[in-house]
C-alpha cells in the first residue's frame, strides 16, 4: 500500500530529505553538508559526485526505516542555475559543478552586454544577461575544459541544473530532463514559446545537444532504477527550490508573493 511521498531538495550548502504522509505531515527527515568549493576568489564549485553521494546515502537511509513499496512518488527541488556537463556514456563530470554565485564569467556578461544583445536576451528570457544564470557558466565549461567543446558537437556531452543530474543518476542515464521552472533560470529559455532558443544558443555558443528535454514540474520523469536501490518508484515532481517554495507555502493566487531568507534572498510572486 502507498502510504508516502519522497522529497529530495538538493540545495546550495546540504541535501535534505524527507517523507510525507498522506496529511502532509512529516514522518521522516534528514540532511547532509555539502562541501562549497572556492578555488578562486568569487569563484564557487560543488563536486558533483558529492551531491549525488549524499543523495544516495540519504535516501538508501530512507529505504532503511521504510519499505520502498509504500512510498508512492519520488519529487525532486534543487538549487537552482547551478551548472554541470557530463558524459553520456560515462556519467561522469567534466568538470565541478559551477555554482549559482560563481562570478567567474562576469567579464565575459560584460562583452555581451557591450554587444547589444541585453534587451533582446531580457525580451526572451525575462531576466538580465549576469552571471548568474547558467548559459555563461556553459560557456566556460565548454572553452576552459580541454576538448569539451568537440565532444559537445559530437554529441556526447550532456548539461544539467542539479535537478537534471539526480534524475540521470536515479534513473541510471535513462532521463535527461529538466522542468520549465529550472529551464527558464538559464537564459537559454524562451519564456514566450516555453522552449529551448535556437538564437540565444547561438549567442552564447552552445550546441542543442546538450541540452535535456523540458517537462511539465508535476510529470513522469521515469523511474527510479533497479540497479541503483532495486526499487521501481516514479518521479513525478520537479522544481526549482524558489518556485516549489512559493508552491509548498501556498502562493496559488495571483499576486501572491513569498520571500526566503537562505543561502540568498529570494522575492517571488504568482503572476
Amino acid at each position: 500500500m502507498k502510504k508516502y511521498l519522497l522529497t529530495i531538495d538538493a540545495g546550495t550548502t546540504g541535501i535534505s530529505i524527507f517523507l510525507f504522509n498522506k496529511q502532509a505531515s512529516i514522518v521522516y527527515r534528514d540532511y547532509e553538508l555539502l562541501e562549497q568549493i572556492y578555488p578562486k576568489n568569487g569563484w564557487v564549485e560543488h563536486n558533483p559526485n558529492e551531491i549525488w553521494n549524499l543523495t544516495y546515502k540519504l535516501v538508501k537511509k530512507v529505504f532503511l526505516k521504510f519499505s520502498p513499496d509504500e512510498i508512492a512518488s519520488i519529487g525532486i527541488a534543487n538549487q537552482r542555475e547551478t551548472t554541470l556537463i557530463w558524459d553520456r556514456k560515462t556519467s561522469k563530470p567534466i568538470y565541478n559543478a559551477i555554482v549559482w554565485q560563481c562570478r567567474r564569467t562576469s567579464d565575459y556578461c560584460n562583452d555581451l552586454k557591450s554587444s547589444n544583445f541585453s534587451n533582446l536576451i531580457e525580451e526572451k528570457t525575462g531576466l538580465i544577461i549576469d552571471s548568474y544564470f547558467s548559459a555563461p557558466k556553459i560557456n566556460w565549461l565548454l572553452n576552459n575544459v580541454k576538448g569539451a567543446k568537440q565532444k559537445a558537437i559530437n554529441g556526447t556531452l550532456a548539461f544539467g541544473t542539479i535537478d537534471t543530474w539526480i534524475i540521470w543518476k536515479l534513473t541510471n542515464g535513462k532521463t535527461h530532463a529538466t522542468d520549465h521552472t529550472n529551464a527558464s533560470r538559464t537564459l537559454l529559455y524562451n519564456i514566450n514559446s516555453f522552449n529551448w532558443d535556437q538564437e540565444l544558443l547561438e549567442i552564447f555558443n552552445i550546441h542543442k545537444s546538450l541540452l535535456p528535454s523540458i517537462k511539465k514540474s508535476s510529470s513522469n520523469y521515469g523511474y527510479i532504477s533497479k540497479k541503483i536501490f532495486d526499487s521501481r518508484i516514479p518521479i513525478n515532481g520537479v522544481a526549482g527550490d524558489q518556485q516549489s517554495s512559493l508552491y509548498g507555502q501556498t502562493g496559488f493566487n495571483t499576486g501572491t508573493i513569498k520571500c526566503t531568507y537562505g543561502t540568498g534572498c529570494f522575492l517571488l510572486i504568482n503572476t
